[in-house]
């Protein structure tokens, strides 16, 4: 009697398949990744302006945000507003052509704005442009 052996079938993966699936899997992950716009950490709910007019300088300011909360930061750091005078003059010393601005919330005290205007004028800043959203109906 003869007996046949069978011979072993190596056992094998078929990667081009895998592959296929991953690459349509990178595809979807990449199309529908909302990518992150550069938001400010301080989230403000700007004051409406009739007569504000768009600046047409292209560089990007130094922006000094005052929240809601009546918190002061220059640009994502919190500062205290008896240190803020002496950062701007130390990063106008730094950077001698730095344009700094002030975005504050509209339920800002007026006595946290003044106080950051205090600051600007110790700084010697002379022209204090303002962020406004234009007037919704």
């Amino acid at each position: 009697m003869r007996f046949r052996v069978k011979s072993k079938r190596v056992p094998a993966i078929n990667i081009v398949s895998l592959i296929d699936i991953l690459v349509l899997l990178l595809i979807f992950f990449i199309v529908t990744t909302t990518f992150k716009s550069e938001q400010p950490s301080v989230q403000i709910k700007l004051p409406e302006s009739k007569s504000a007019t768009a600046s047409a300088e292209n560089d990007q300011p130094t922006i000094i945000h005052v929240s809601a909360d009546n918190e002061i930061f220059l640009e994502d750091t919190k500062v205290q507003p008896a240190d803020l005078a002496a950062r701007m003059i130390a990063l106008k010393q730094t950077k001698p052509a730095v344009r700094l601005t002030l975005k504050a919330d509209e339920k800002a005290d007026f006595g946290t704005i003044v106080r950051v205007l205090d600051a600007f004028k110790e700084a010697g800043v002379q022209n204090i442009p303002a962020f406004t959203a234009p007037v919704t109906k």
